[in-house]
This record gives C-alpha cells, sequence and structure tokens, in this order.
C-alpha cells in the first residue's frame, strides 16, 4: 500500500525540480547581476530622484558630459546621445556601486529618469538579465568590457528598448 504512494511522492518531487530548473539554471547564470547589486542599483536610483541629486553635470551633449568624467575615474565612460530613438541624455554624474565609483549616465522617456550605471568588468560579453524590484525595472549586461546597470520606473518594455538603442548606436 505504500508503495503506490511513495512511488507518486517521488514522481511529485521530480516533477517539482524539473519545473523550477529553468529558475535555477537564470538565478546561477554567470553575468546575472547578484539581488545585493540590483538592490543598490535600485537605492542609487531613488537617491538620484530626491533634489539636486539627479546630476553633477547638466548637458545634452554628450560631447560635454564624456569630457566631465575625466579625471574623476579610471576609466572613460561610454557616452551616447539617444534622442532620435526618444531616450534623450539629460547629464550624468558620479556614484558608488559594488564598493567602486561608477559613472551614472542619466537619461529621460518623458517623465521618467533612467539611470544608467556603467564601470569596467572583466569576462566576456553578456546578454541582457531582467530583475524587478519595488516597480523598478533593472537591466544588467555586459559588453565590450564594460558593466551596465539600468533603472527606472519605465515598464520593461521601453527599458529593453533604451538598453538595445544604447548597444547598437555606435561607440
Amino acid at each position: 500500500r505504500r508503495r503506490p504512494l511513495a512511488l507518486a511522492a517521488a514522481a511529485g518531487f521530480a516533477g517539482a525540480l524539473l519545473l523550477s530548473a529553468p529558475a535555477w539554471l537564470w538565478l546561477a547564470r554567470p553575468g546575472a547581476a547578484p539581488a545585493a547589486l540590483v538592490d543598490e542599483a535600485i537605492s542609487g536610483h531613488l537617491r538620484s530622484l530626491q533634489p539636486q541629486h539627479l546630476m553633477d553635470v547638466v548637458s545634452t551633449d554628450q560631447h560635454t558630459v564624456k569630457p566631465w568624467f575625466e579625471g574623476k575615474l579610471d576609466f572613460a565612460p561610454r557616452v551616447k546621445e539617444l534622442a532620435g530613438e526618444g531616450f534623450p541624455l539629460a547629464g550624468g554624474r558620479l556614484d558608488a556601486i559594488g564598493g567602486r565609483s561608477v559613472a551614472a549616465l542619466v537619461y529621460r522617456r518623458r517623465m521618467h529618469a533612467i539611470n544608467l550605471y556603467q564601470w569596467p568588468a572583466d569576462g566576456a560579453d553578456t546578454p541582457q538579465s531582467i530583475a524587478q524590484r519595488h516597480g523598478y525595472t533593472v537591466i544588467d549586461w555586459r559588453q565590450g568590457g564594460m558593466r551596465f546597470l539600468a533603472v527606472s520606473d519605465l515598464n520593461e518594455g521601453e527599458l529593453k528598448q533604451f538598453a538595445l538603442a544604447f548597444d547598437n548606436t555606435a561607440h
């Protein structure tokens, strides 16, 4: 009598493992932002939205924003003008994520701010991974020796559009 019950329980357990495997693979995926890094990026985004914290340099011109970072960081951030794609550059600032100084570029989409954090990163390029917490979306990826975290309260689709536009424009 107990054998069918034990077999059913084992089958149920095996089924649950198979159904949860994609989630475990995503969580263990190399290059995906750890939860603490995502939370830190969201906290930085929230701090930046407080009065007088959004930007250290206010300019829609990438040729003004990029040189502003010279001497303030140990790398040159990628600054791209994306107004043609609906994401105008608003400026930038210094910030800190993961215990290091990073560039934070500020883009706009209508009334929404997008913080694009970036810093040098070892390892191969990684595809974009998406996390959502507390009404914010974070897109994390590595490209060309840099790590990028885009954070906004925009819907996921629009933030994906931003990340793709940033990736696809010339350096």
